[in-house]
């Protein structure tokens, strides 16, 4: 079955980046930090590439919300096989409902049959960017998908939940978050990197509503206290239990 994916990216900090706060505590600081396409969006990406080599046919456009420099990303999703891409230009750090916005209208004009999406971004951990867009416009959805087959006009996915596995159908088109599970994300070849630089990346322009949320203050997490050595062996115990149940009131 032919089908015409659009993924939905983000270019995000590398998750091993030491992350230090910007002068005004309302950001991080940017300088020296390295960036990589969104892990999650990787899993989405590569269920769009296997459904399109399992057709024979179809085809896999990569989207993303941000400055001049989120075409990055859009350069990785190229290099490793999707087929064109738009960049949203927009301000940078866009609130979550901003980008669905910004997305759904996009999307809105455009023929498709699947939307994907990373189940969550790294940096924020935000989880509702793509049933926002659902929600937008009025698309059945479904999250946390980890594996999906398409048949006569209809998704049938397998849905990752507490303690096991909920499979659940949709008629298309259709919005999925992707998480790990069936689709190992494949590396960019040099020969796709070569062809990447050739791939078009439409450009538009946008303006984002205004924001709902706004950051006041970030802060590092509290040191952690050290530790008491309140004796040894089995002769610790009462006062190790007496320290938990009046000072850490665990007990």
């Amino acid at each position: 079955m032919r089908v015409k994916s659009i993924v939905c990216v983000k270019r995000v900090p590398d998750t091993e980046t030491r992350i230090r706060i910007s002068g005004g505590a309302t950001g991080v600081e940017t300088a020296g930090v390295k960036y990589l396409l969104n892990p999650y969006d990787e899993f989405a990406l590569e269920a769009a590439l296997k459904q399109k080599e399992g057709a024979g046919e179809g085809q896999v456009t990569a989207v993303t919300v941000g400055g001049a420099e989120a075409a990055e990303a859009l350069r990785s999703a190229l290099a490793i096989g999707a087929d064109d891409a738009v960049l949203l230009r927009a301000e940078a750090g866009l609130e979550g409902l901003a980008v669905a916005k910004l997305l759904a209208e996009e999307i809105r004009g455009r023929a498709y049959d699947l939307l994907l999406f990373g189940m969550k971004a790294v940096d924020d951990d935000l989880q509702a960017v793509g049933p926002m867009v659902a929600e937008l416009l009025d698309l059945p959805a479904a999250t946390s998908v980890i594996e999906f087959a398409s048949a006569d006009g209809r998704i049938t996915a397998q849905r990752e939940i507490d303690g096991g596995v909920e499979v659940v159908e949709l008629t298309l088109p259709c919005l999925l978050t992707m998480t790990k599970g069936a689709y190992k994300p494949r590396s960019a070849s040099l020969k796709g990197i070569m062809a990447a630089k050739k791939k078009p990346i439409e450009e538009k322009p946008v303006q984002a509503s205004s924001a709902g949320i706004q950051i006041e203050k970030l802060s590092y997490p509290p040191e952690r206290a050290a530790g008491r050595i309140v004796g040894q062996g089995a002769d610790a115990v009462p006062e190790l239990l007496r320290l938990l149940r009046q000072e850490a009131k665990v007990l």
